[in-house]
């Protein structure tokens, strides 16, 4: 690179960074396209809207309330993946949907849950709404006139499908209507008999009038028939606090990392700054562009891909150091450096991009936000790692900074080789006697009747008391004067508190509470605040997390481990490899569980997203270890020791190890620091996963890999002579 284009790529380098800045800061136009203060965030952000429906049936069994709680699960999805859906009492169903503030809007665009069926021009019911397994707004092109033409795409059951072939195939050349509620929203007029399970509606006049009949029709598909009960507007669970102390938070662990990398890696660690700071600006204007809800599971994905992107520099960097201290020039040492670091990136960040993907198809709610946010940093890290920080580089090279001093510091003696495996009998203890005291644990707390873990509201549910006061309370007000007596009453050290805006409301989520404790709450919140008691209703509510919600995750964690693990295999060419990667996730997953065993820890929709963290930034630390063993592999002679190549390769990416647990667990401290009660909650096991990562992916997966191996391959693989 010349040293004019190199100027010029630091200038376009600057300006991104300027417009950038700007973007997320201010923003263009009177509505402030593409700020940060756009982003949509979760109920436990910024709030939303919360409707509760009554069935019409007023006995409606435990399957059919199940049923449509599932159904409504993946319609709300289409307003946030964040959408909570549960049961309320025996006959009511709650939607809390964040990022919107017009209840009327979604009520009306949400549609009325009624009674949805087909008929024929004879009155005869040919198909349910039950039959009807989806229906989408859809654009296409009139083949007759070729104009653009607004339809509806149906979607059948297996048994709808039947239903439809036999029922259209009686009444070609006739109107089959679709009835709602005891009103006619349509009467198509059937062509041909329509056998694939599939349909098209046409007829509408605009894309709205396709897409409210398709809300209609998807609506109408539930078990049960629904009225609205009631519809508010809901604070955030968390308060305003709990944003700016994040933002400010988060502002600070950048500019700790940002330090370090100048420090420890001089002119690389620069380029690595900056690249990191257009990281942040690109993933704040891209979670406006893809309109995602921001909520604590998301700000997980965000803060490991803040992690991967700096493991990316690390890994690089290390490479560079090495090559400069063999005495080859600077340049040459770039681009090998750049080189080297490249499969360790692509195959660590593609592994996890394997496991958000699967996340995205096969889970539900909050595993789906996280799994948009986690994709969203892998692709992004990639890029600022592999393209902007080597351009910086390059362009700070061509300008004139060729020194060799800007990039390393020559070492004096080689580098020492510590013997892990000669330990590994007592790391494998070590592991093994933490994994065993969290199972002891839960074992010992599940016979105590008190749950093998301390589950939350999200996963058990609880009770839920709506409080009229006769004053205004903050979110603030709420955590240090209200929520202190309901702890004291219950003796639940989890309540959640939601404020309903524009009324002196505020509802009380606690744990299942008996007539006794209802009473005794109603009587300190009246002697306290003076509540009318008369005023007071409580509800008995299901878990947020489903049965459903909770199998999703289930399934879609154990998909993706084998995803990672044939992955990993094809990569590497050995199934041990594969094995033991997994292996080592599993071991820092219960390390984690351990800690939430140990310290009694709140379990709810942020426990899903901490092991889906974990998940994602084990697999990552494990890649660059095994990378570094396939590499020496590579160049082994028949007589060299395969213990000493294990253990090389693990002192040389030592420092990788240590700098990258470093940052991120940075990230994560600041905001455990910083952060309220809620988010500690949060911060805490994911610090404990990220530190256990570190420990396993020095200390055990390769002792793991070596085990294997010997055991597996025989003498033979042990020592080649």
């Amino acid at each position: 690179m010349k040293k004019s284009k190199g100027i010029v790529s630091l200038v376009l380098i600057a300006a991104l960074l300027g417009l950038l800045g700007f973007t997320c800061w201010q923003g263009f136009g009177s509505s402030h396209t593409g700020s940060a203060r756009n982003i949509n965030l979760g109920l436990d952000l910024a709030g939303g809207v919360s409707i509760t429906y009554q069935t019409k049936d007023k006995n409606p069994s435990a399957e059919d309330m199940k049923d449509t709680i599932y159904k409504l699960q993946k319609r709300v999805e289409q307003y946030s993946t964040e959408a909570s859906v549960y049961q309320e009492g025996d006959d009511r169903i709650n939607i809390e949907i964040p990022g919107v503030s017009d209840a009327n809007k979604v009520l009306e665009e949400l549609g009325k849950p009624g009674s949805l069926v087909f008929q024929d021009a004879d009155g005869n019911t040919v198909l349910e709404g039950t039959d009807v397994k989806n229906a989408e707004a859809q654009t296409q092109e009139n083949s007759t006139t070729k104009n653009k033409e607004y339809v509806v795409a149906l979607q059948l059951t297996k048994e709808g499908t039947t239903k439809f072939a036999e029922a259209t195939a009686a009444n070609v050349g006739k109107q089959i209507s679709i009835i709602y509620d005891g009103q006619t929203i349509s009467s198509p007029r059937v062509n041909q008999a329509i056998e694939g399970g599939e349909a098209v509606i046409t007829g509408m006049s605009s894309y709205e009038e396709a897409d409210n009949l398709a809300a209609t029709i998807r609506i109408g598909g539930l078990s049960l028939e629904l009225e609205e009960l009631r519809s508010n507007v809901v604070a955030a669970q968390l308060g305003e606090e709990a944003i700016s102390t994040s933002l400010m938070a988060g502002a600070i662990g950048l500019a700790i990392i940002f330090v370090f990398m100048c420090f420890v890696y001089l002119i690389p660690g620069l380029a690595a700054g900056l690249a990191l700071l257009i990281y942040t600006g690109l993933i704040l204007v891209l979670l406006n562009a893809f309109n995602i809800t921001l909520t604590l599971p998301g700000i997980a994905g965000i803060i490991l891909g803040i992690g991967m992107a700096v493991d990316a520099n690390v890994i690089i960097f290390a490479r560079v150091r090495e090559e400069v201290t063999t005495g080859i020039s600077v340049k040459t040492s770039l681009k090998n450096g750049f080189h080297k670091a490249l499969s360790a990136i692509v195959d660590g960040n593609v592994t996890t991009l394997i496991a958000a993907a699967i996340l995205w198809f096969k889970g539900s709610g909050s595993v789906k936000g996280f799994a948009q946010t986690l994709a969203l940093g892998i692709v992004v890290s990639m890029f600022t790692a592999l393209v902007i920080t080597r351009i910086i580089i390059f362009s700070l090279y061509a300008i004139g900074l060729r020194d060799v001093k800007f990039y390393a510091k020559k070492f004096k003696k080689e580098r020492k080789i510590i013997d892990f495996l000669g330990k590994k009998a007592i790391f494998f203890a070590i592991s093994i006697a933490v994994i065993a005291a969290g199972f002891v644990t839960m074992g010992v707390q599940s016979g105590k009747g008190e749950g093998a873990l301390n589950y939350s509201l999200e996963f058990k549910g609880g009770t839920a008391t709506t409080v009229t006061f006769d004053k205004d309370y903050s979110i603030k007000e709420i955590d240090s004067k209200i929520v202190p007596v309901v702890e004291d009453v219950t003796g639940d050290h989890n309540v959640q508190a939601q404020k309903v805006k524009d009324s002196n409301q505020i509802i009380i989520k606690t744990q299942t509470l008996n007539l006794d404790e209802r009473e005794a709450l109603n009587n300190a919140l009246a002697d306290k605040f003076g509540v009318d008691t008369s005023t007071i209703t409580a509800e008995n509510i299901s878990s947020t997390v489903s049965s459903e919600m909770r199998q999703d995750a289930i399934i879609a964690v154990i998909i993706s481990a084998i995803c990672m693990l044939i992955y990993i295999w094809f990569r590497f060419k050995d199934v041990r490899f594969a094995s033991s990667a997994v292996l080592a996730l599993l071991h820092d997953l219960l390390f984690v569980l351990t800690f939430y065993a140990l310290a009694r820890t709140s379990v709810g929709n942020t426990f899903i997203a901490c092991m889906l963290t974990i998940l994602g930034y084990s697999i990552n630390a494990t890649i660059v270890i095994f990378d570094r063993i396939r590499e020496e592999l590579r160049v082994m002679k028949r007589n060299d020791d395969l213990k000493a190549l294990v253990n090389r390769s693990i002192t040389y990416t030592l420092t990788r190890s240590i700098y990258t647990t470093f940052t991120t667990f940075v990230m994560v401290a600041v905001l455990y620091i910083m952060g309220v009660s809620s988010i500690k909650e949060f911060a805490a096991p994911l610090m404990v996963g990220i530190a256990g990562g570190g420990y396993s992916s020095v200390c055990i997966t390769g002792a793991l890999w070596y085990v294997m191996k010997t055991k597996i391959g025989g003498k033979k693989a042990a020592k080649k002579k």
